[in-house]
């Protein structure tokens, strides 16, 4: 008899610009703007059907696994608390309780902690994979919900909302955040052109330090609950920049758009402490040492990815002067596909 294999993926994403305003309680009280991109780095995640009454969940990437027995309540443990959540979620909300056995495989093309929204999107590509098996038929809209409250409100992890929305949409977004959860993707066209000339003149650094983004993110939330002045001016700034900077790509003013990029940057140092540090400072000022216009860490800070944007009739000296250093410089494209998900037979 032939079994149906489900695979998934799901996009990372670039923060370009307001990213933070999409936390609460900032979002809520004076609307968050963030634009990001996709970018073909994935989350993926293999799903197989099984008829034993187990569950195995296996993070290929983190090297870490656990079988258990099928249950409509999971224990909320480590390891791979995320997985159990999910399943945890599908099973209560689409499955009318019944247990599901199965073994859910995931990997990332990039490492959590990297500051391209791993953690999040992996949660919407799981999501994609039960969907894919059990005919959901969710929407992007409600995949990216779904994945928030799991995440934020379930299993209390600390983050905004703008990961789950790019993973799901993909492409280039411009997305507003309300009170009562309220968000809106606004996809943008922007031309080819642009997008090709973005990718020239990014440069895509790994800093090689991954960090905890929850730590730094609830510093942010306590910043803005206790109304810290400096906290509060900056967001509001990376609000401004959002659409300031979708303006530029939309126009094509990429001169512009460096201009926003290092002006969110500083902004951005003034949310919580920790964003930055002396290790990402220096690999920054060798950068634009060496012909980088700007750049910024993409997410929370603290470590992860730093995207540098670079003429590129200068690339190459600013890749020399990077490989001083122990990160590594990756390779990519903008992607204009979220979500995805399909069968094979077994």
């Amino acid at each position: 008899m032939t079994h149906k294999i489900y695979r998934a993926r799901a996009p990372l994403r670039l923060g370009l610009a307001g990213g933070g305003t999409d936390v609460s309680p900032f979002s809520d009280t004076h609307g968050g703007h963030v634009l990001n991109a996709t970018i073909d780095l994935y989350a993926q995640a293999i799903l197989e059907p099984r008829h034993d009454g187990q569950v195995l969940f296996a993070a290929e990437d983190r090297q870490e696994q656990v079988a258990l027995p099928a249950g409509a309540d999971l224990p909320d443990a480590e390891p791979l608390r995320l997985h159990r959540g999910i399943y945890r979620r599908v099973v209560r909300q689409f499955n009318g309780g019944r247990p599901l056995a199965l073994t859910l495989t995931t990997y990332a093309d990039a490492p959590a902690g990297s500051g391209l929204g791993t953690s999040s999107t992996m949660v919407v590509c799981m999501l994609q994979a039960y969907s894919e098996w059990l005919q959901l038929g969710l929407g992007e809209y409600e995949i990216a919900h779904l994945a928030f409250e799991i995440e934020r409100e379930e299993l209390g992890l600390a983050g905004g909302k703008q990961d789950q929305y790019a993973a799901a949409f993909g492409g280039f977004n411009f997305i507003e955040f309300g009170a009562a959860d309220k968000v809106l993707v606004n996809p943008l066209r922007v031309k080819d052109w642009v997008i090709s000339e973005l990718e020239a003149s990014t440069v895509l650094y790994y800093t090689g330090q991954s960090r905890e983004s929850a730590h730094i993110i609830q510093r942010q939330i306590d910043n803005t609950r206790a109304g810290h002045v400096a906290s509060l001016d900056a967001m509001l700034a990376l609000k401004a920049d959002a659409v300031a900077m979708k303006e530029a790509i939309l126009r094509g003013d990429l001169a512009r758009y460096a201009t926003i990029l290092g002006r969110s940057w500083t902004a951005k140092k003034q949310m919580a402490q920790g964003i930055s540090n002396a290790g990402i400072d220096a690999v920054y000022d060798a950068a634009i040492g060496a012909g980088a216009l700007a750049g910024k860490i993409s997410g929370a800070g603290g470590g992860g990815f730093m995207m540098l944007f670079v003429p590129p009739g200068r690339r190459m000296g600013v890749l020399r002067e990077l490989a001083r250093f122990p990160g590594q410089v990756m390779n990519f494209h903008f992607t204009g596909v979220g979500a995805q998900s399909w069968a094979l037979a077994g």
